[in-house]
């Protein structure tokens, strides 16, 4: 009878911690919300709620340390601009290219810096991480505060430390969207647009990427993929993170959350398709459950559902292949190894 007891005891402890944890999990991310939703409507900093973000999933982050990481990597892209003089280019908007050439080179080469005592320091360029490159096992495998400490990134985290860095230098650029994929768009008078491509540090055209990375002419036309978005739409991205972020760790569908968020992307951002596909995936898990338990708006969560289906459709979304975004990554570092 004791050692039942004792078994018994230990059980519902055991459960007590699972409980507790769950709900500080959820607590967590409920405050995490509520902070991106205040950094979203007042056009705050896309970093901070970047690591926001990042801190809900792994938990315990320090965010000085943190920021003291991205004031130090702006404090060497402006010494390279510095020993780096912009040459055979006189337009008014030379500084602002000069830090984006800067930010690039951070990112894309090998800097050496000389220190007073005449000792050098190397820092390498960051490199694309094609282990797990979306996430699927290691949600945390997209996060900047992984390339930081690791110097291999994806599509994901490098051009949002490049955003993240551009914002630090007052620099303007602005995140890029296609399928599966972001990137940085930049303009200068001289040239006009121009694409900034992290992944293999190219300058694809527009043209390029619509030909070769799965760009139906309709999702152009419709601005959901080649766009440039807006600080409070890269933002935006940030609230979609955290509700797929929610996703890879509970698959809970069920309690509001997940919809929240997508809810919150799209009033600031309606053409985020991966927000109208995560709701409508959500609605479909909430509707499977209502058809099951035989609920009465069952068929009412079905007419939302295809609703958003259709209209992913008639915007021109169509999803990628995971293995086709992989080829199409290594066609586009291929590329760029037929220009060196």
């Amino acid at each position: 009878m004791r050692i039942l007891l004792l078994i018994t005891l230990f059980n519902l402890g055991g459960l007590t911690r699972a409980m507790s944890q769950i709900d500080s999990f959820a607590i967590r991310y409920s405050e995490c919300f509520d902070s991106l939703k205040i950094i979203l409507e007042n056009n705050l900093e896309f970093k901070r709620g970047v690591f926001l973000v990042e801190n809900s999933y792994i938990s315990g982050m320090d965010y000085q340390i943190f920021d003291n990481t991205i004031k130090q990597l702006a404090r060497i892209a402006t010494a390279w601009q510095e020993s780096n003089p912009l040459k055979n280019y006189h337009y008014n908007d030379s500084d602002n290219l000069h830090k984006n050439l800067s930010i690039y080179k951070l990112l894309k080469d090998t800097i050496r810096l000389l220190q007073k005592n005449n000792s050098e320091i190397v820092l390498l360029p960051y490199s694309y991480d094609f282990v797990d490159f979306m996430g699927r096992t290691n949600w945390s495998n997209m996060f900047v505060t992984k390339l930081l400490s690791t110097n291999r990134g994806n599509c994901h985290s490098l051009p949002y430390l490049y955003k993240i860095l551009a914002d630090e230098l007052n620099a303007s650029c602005w995140l890029s969207l296609a399928p599966n994929h972001i990137y940085i768009k930049n303009r200068c008078k001289k040239d006009g647009w121009y694409n900034t491509e992290l992944t293999s540090g190219n300058f694809p055209t527009d043209a390029w990427i619509t030909a070769s990375g799965y760009v139906p002419l309709a999702a152009i036309q419709n601005g959901i993929y080649l766009d440039t978005l807006s600080n409070q739409q890269a933002i935006a991205l940030c609230v979609l993170d955290l509700a797929k972020a929610y996703e890879f760790k509970t698959k809970n569908y069920y309690d509001g959350f997940i919809l929240k968020c997508c809810n919150l992307v799209l009033q600031f951002h309606p053409m985020n398709v991966q927000a109208i596909l995560l709701q409508a995936e959500t609605l479909k898990h909430i509707y499977e459950r209502q058809r099951k338990n035989r609920s009465s708006i069952a068929t009412e969560t079905y007419q939302k559902m295809e609703e958003l289906y259709i209209k992913l459709f008639d915007l021109g979304y169509r999803e990628m292949p995971e293995k086709m975004y992989l080829q199409w990554l290594k066609s586009v570092i291929k590329e760029r190894n037929k220009n060196f």
